[in-house]
C-alpha cells in the first residue's frame, strides 16, 4: 500500500543560521508564520505564488535569486496513520529532495540527506501515532554554506563560477551554466509518500535478454523476495508475458503482437536467484527506424503450494544492445564507436537531452511533450547530458514507447572532482541507486561515466586515467548491478593512447565544437570520428518568444544588452564567466553566411534561424552520406530548460525554429541527399537506415529555373547508402537544387545549397519559400515570428 503525501505543505525560511532554530519544536515556537508550499515543488515557485518574487525568466529578474542561496527551508505538515499499518513494515520514501536534508517524524530525528539525484527511504515501522495526526518536517540547508565547509585539492577543477558544484550532489547547471542561469533552488522535488509494506513481496525484478532473433530468444530474470518465513519447499515464480499492443505508432490495427505470450513457472529454494528460459517467435525491441519498439508486459507471482501470495507488472523489451568500440582510430588502422540492436548496426540519429527546467519539479509536466519533439523528428537516441538530474521512470517509459535509445550519463560535467574515500563512496552509493531504479529499461543502451571531464584532465596535462570516479567506481558499479549494458568511462573518452600521444584525432567518439565558423569548415568536414555526440549552431528564437522574456525596452539592439547576456546564457552578473561571446556568436555567424548583419530583430532572428537550420541540416547529412565510416550523430540540442538564445531548435515555450522543419526531412528512416562538390559533380545519394528495401521515383530540380537536373526510378537495400547519379556544377555559382521523391504514394522532400558564402539574405528568403512548399510543407512566412 502506498500513501502519497503531496500537495501543500508549510514553508519557512530565511538566513541560514538567522533565527538558531535547531528542531521543529524551536521552529514553531520562533512566532512567525509560513507560506504555502507545493509538493512535488521548488521554492522559488512557492515564493512567486505568495507574491514574494517576480517571474525569475523574465528580463533580468534571474539575479534576485542570488540571496537566497544562504537561506534555510523548512517543510512541514500533517497527516492520518493509513490503516492496517500495525505489524507491518513502514517505510518514509522521498523521490528527490534539494538537497542539504533533514527528516523529522513526530519530533523525533530520522536522519540526513546530502544527494538531490536518488530516493530517500526511512524505516518509520511503529514510530506513527495509532491514533491523531503525525507531525513531519524537513529541513533544507544552504549549498553553498555546505559547499564552503570542504577542502579543494588542487587535483580538482570547476568553472570559475561553479566550483560549489565538486562536492555537492546536486545538478551541475544550478551552480550556472552556458545553458541555464544560476539557480541553485531547494524543495522536495519528487514525490513523497508512505510505503506500508506486505508481509510477502517480490522485491526485486532484473530482466536480461542473453540472445535474440526472430525465432528465439533467451531470457534471464533475476530476483529477490522477501517472505514471512524461510523458505523451503513448495516455493515458486510465475511469469506470464504478453506483447503489447504497439498500433500507437501508426494507424495499421495489423500491428497487434498480442498473439506473442509465454509462461513460465519455476520452484525457488532461496529468496534470490535467476531463472532463465526461451521465448519462441518472440517480438524485438527496436529503435525507430529499424523495426516497431515491441513491449511486454510480465506478471510474477509468487507462489506458495499453488497460492499467490505476492506478484507485480513490468515491461520490458526482449532485445540485445551492443556497443563495438575501440580506443583510438586511425587512417591506417579505422576503429570504431557503433551501436548494433540484436545484431544490426544502428545509424544513431538524435539529440542531447538537456534540462527540461531550471526548476526540475516541473520536469515531469514536461516529459511528454518534449519527448513527442524526437518521435516527430524521427530521433532513435536521445544523450541525457550529465549536468543534468537522472529523469524518472515515465521519461524511459515514452522512450521504451517510442524506440528511441538512451545514452545516459552520470551526473557529473566539466570537472574534476574530488578523488577522497569519501566521495568516491558518495558516487558508489548515487550509482548504485540509479543503475538499480533504471536498468530495466529496453531503450537504456549506455551507461557514460561524465560529460567532459576526461577533457578538463587533459586539458591541465593531467591523464583521466587517474580519476577513480570513472576508471573504478563506476565501472564496478555497473558491472555489478547492469551487466549486460555498455559503459564508457567518459564523453569523449580520451583513451591512454589518446593521452599518451596528446592527439585528439585519434578519438572515434568526440565532441564537435571548436571555433564554430562557417559550418562547412574543415573543423567540421574533416573530422576523424566515426561518433559525434555533441554538435551545435546557435539560432535565434522566435520573436514572439524573445517578446516573453525580454523587457520591451531592451528587445533591440542586441550589442551591449544586458537582458540579451544573461539570457545567452551568461549566469555572472559582473566579470567574465566565459560565456560573454555567446552574445555576439550569433550574429558572427549570420555574417559569416550572409556577409553581413540584419539591422532589426525581426530579420535578425531569421538570419539566424536560417544559418542554424542549414548547418544541423548539414551535420545530419554528413553522418548519413558518410556511412557506416560514421555511425552516429547526437546534435545539440533539441529543447531549451528556460528562455534563452541557444542552439536549441524549439525554444522553452515550445516555439519551433526552422531547423526544426530542416532536420525533420533529413532524418527520414529513407532521404535523399547531395553530397558536396567534387570533380565538378555532386553526388545525389539515397540514405537507407533501415532493415527493408525501399524503392520509388525520385527528382532533382533547380530552384530557379525549375530545369530537371536528375530523375528516375530508385532501389536501396537495406540499412545501406545507394549513390543515384551525378549533377555537374561549378563552385563559384550560387543555387538551390529542390529534391523530391515518393514511396509507397506518400511523398518526401529535401533540399541543397550549393555554393560558398557569402549568400544573398534576399535570395534565400525567396529561395524559403520553395523550400517550405517541398512534401511535409511549413508555412514560410511564419518563420522567426
Amino acid at each position: 500500500m502506498r500513501v502519497a503525501l503531496n500537495g501543500k505543505w508549510h514553508l519557512y525560511y530565511f538566513p541560514e543560521g538567522q533565527m538558531n532554530i535547531q528542531d521543529p519544536k524551536t521552529l514553531r515556537n520562533a512566532g512567525f508564520g509560513p507560506v504555502e508550499a507545493q509538493v512535488p515543488g521548488n521554492v522559488e515557485l512557492d515564493l512567486i505564488r505568495a507574491g514574494k518574487l517576480p517571474e525569475p525568466f523574465f528580463g533580468a529578474n534571474i539575479r534576485k535569486l542570488r540571496p537566497y542561496e544562504t537561506y534555510e527551508w523548512w517543510y512541514e505538515r500533517e497527516f492520518d496513520t493509513p490503516p492496517q499499518v500495525e505489524g507491518r513494515k513502514v517505510e518514509l520514501v522521498f523521490h528527490g529532495v534539494d538537497c542539504i536534508a533533514t527528516y523529522w517524524l513526530n519530533g523525533e530525528k530520522l536522519g540526513e540527506s546530502r544527494n538531490m539525484f536518488i530516493e530517500h527511504r526511512f524505516d518509520v515501522t511503529g514510530k506513527l501515532r495509532p491514533q491523531g495526526r503525525n507531525h513531519l518536517v524537513v529541513r533544507l540547508g544552504s549549498p553553498v554554506n555546505e559547499a564552503r565547509r570542504h577542502i579543494y585539492d588542487p587535483s580538482m577543477a570547476a568553472a570559475p563560477m561553479n566550483w560549489e558544484q565538486l562536492w555537492i550532489r546536486k545538478a551541475p547547471h544550478s551552480y550556472g551554466w552556458d545553458i541555464m542561469p544560476r539557480a541553485l533552488s531547494a524543495g522536495i522535488w519528487r514525490p513523497v509518500e508512505l510505503v506500508v509494506h506486505d508481509s510477502d513481496e517480490i522485491t526485486d525484478l532484473y530482466f536480461r535478454t542473453y540472445r535474440a532473433n526472430d525465432r528465439m530468444a533467451s531470457i534471464g530474470i533475476m530476483f529477490q523476495i522477501d517472505t514471512c518465513e524461510p523458505i523451503s519447499e513448495g516455493y515458486a515464480l510465475r511469469f506470464r508475458g504478453e506483447c503489447r499492443d504497439s498500433s500507437f505508432e501508426r494507424e495499421d490495427s495489423s500491428l497487434k503482437c498480442k498473439d506473442s505470450t509465454f509462461e513460465v513457472t519455476r520452484p525457488v529454494f532461496f529468496n534470490a536467484g535467476e531463472i532463465r528460459f526461451d521465448i519462441s517467435n518472440p517480438k524485438l525491441w527496436w529503435p525507430r527506424g529499424y523495426g516497431e519498439p515491441h513491449l511486454y508486459t510480465v506478471t510474477t507471482e509468487l507462489l506458495r503450494h499453488g497460492e499467490v501470495i505476492a506478484s507485480r507488472h513490468d515491461r520490458i523489451g526482449i532485445r540485445v544492445i551492443e556497443l563495438i568500440r575501440t580506443d583510438v582510430t586511425t587512417a591506417e588502422c579505422p576503429g570504431e564507436f557503433l551501436f548494433k540492436v540484436n545484431d544490426t548496426p544502428i545509424l544513431c540519429k538524435g539529440s542531447n537531452w538537456v534540462p527540461l527546467d531550471a526548476f526540475h519539479s516541473r520536469d515531469a509536466e514536461r516529459y511528454r511533450a518534449a519527448l513527442d519533439l524526437f518521435k516527430d523528428l524521427g530521433c532513435n537516441i536521445v544523450r541525457c547530458w550529465g549536468g543534468n538530474v537522472y529523469e524518472d521512470h515515465e521519461f524511459f517509459d515514452i522512450c521504451d514507447e517510442y524506440g528511441i535509445l538512451v545514452w545516459q550519463d552520470f551526473a557529473m560535467a566539466c570537472a574534476r572532482y574530488p578523488q577522497t574515500p569519501e566521495f568516491l563512496d558518495i558516487i558508489r552509493a548515487e550509482a548504485t541507486a540509479v543503475v538499480r531504479k533504471l536498468r530495466n529499461h529496453p531503450s537504456l543502451a549506455l551507461w557514460c561515466g561524465d560529460n567532459e571531464c576526461d577533457e578538463v584532465f587533459t586539458g591541465a596535462g593531467l591523464d583521466p586515467a587517474n580519476n577513480r570516479i570513472t576508471r573504478e567506481v563506476l565501472p564496478q558499479v555497473v558491472y555489478s548491478c547492469d551487466p549486460s549494458r555498455p559503459y564508457l568511462p567518459s564523453s569523449p573518452y580520451h583513451s591512454p593512447e589518446v593521452v599518451r600521444r596528446r592527439n585528439r584525432r585519434l578519438m572515434p567518439e568526440e565532441h564537435l565544437w571548436g571555433p564554430r565558423d562557417y559550418y562547412k569548415s574543415r573543423f567540421y568536414t574533416e573530422s576523424t570520428a566515426h561518433f559525434v555526440s555533441e554538435i551545435g549552431y546557435h539560432g535565434c528564437p522566435n520573436v514572439s518568444s524573445i517578446k516573453k522574456f525580454i523587457s520591451l525596452d531592451m528587445l533591440w539592439p542586441y550589442q551591449d544588452n544586458e537582458e540579451w547576456r544573461i539570457h545567452c546564457t551568461d549566469p555572472v552578473p559582473e566579470g567574465d564567466s566565459g560565456y560573454s561571446y555567446r552574445v555576439p556568436l550569433m550574429a558572427n555567424q549570420i555574417k559569416e553566411m550572409f556577409g553581413e548583419i540584419p539591422d532589426n530583430l525581426e530579420d535578425f532572428a531569421l538570419a539566424s534561424q536560417i544559418s542554424q537550420a542549414e548547418a544541423k541540416k548539414f551535420f545530419i547529412e554528413m553522418t548519413r552520406l558518410h556511412k557506416w565510416r560514421r555511425t552516429g550523430i547526437i546534435w545539440w540540442n533539441m529543447l531549451d530548460g528556460w528562455p534563452q538564445f541557444s542552439d536549441a531548435i524549439v525554444d522553452y515555450y515550445f516555439g519551433k525554429k526552422l531547423a526544426y522543419y530542416f532536420i525533420k526531412r533529413v532524418q527520414k528512416p529513407v532521404c535523399i541527399m547531395i553530397d558536396e562538390p567534387e570533380n565538378w559533380h555532386v553526388n545525389v545519394v539515397a540514405g537507407n537506415d533501415s532493415r527493408e528495401a525501399v524503392s520509388g521515383t525520385y527528382r532533382v530540380v533547380d530552384a530557379d529555373t525549375g530545369e530537371n537536373l536528375l530523375a528516375g526510378d530508385f532501389i536501396t537495400r537495406p540499412n545501406e547508402n545507394t549513390v543515384l547519379g551525378r549533377i555537374r556544377v561549378s563552385h563559384g555559382e550560387h543555387r538551390l537544387f529542390l529534391i523530391e521523391w515518393t514511396i509507397d504514394g506518400r511523398r518526401y522532400g529535401n533540399h541543397y545549397l550549393l555554393g560558398k558564402p557569402p549568400f544573398s539574405f534576399h535570395q534565400y528568403r525567396n529561395w524559403l519559400e520553395k523550400i517550405a512548399a517541398l512534401p511535409e510543407e511549413f508555412d514560410a512566412g511564419n518563420i522567426a515570428k
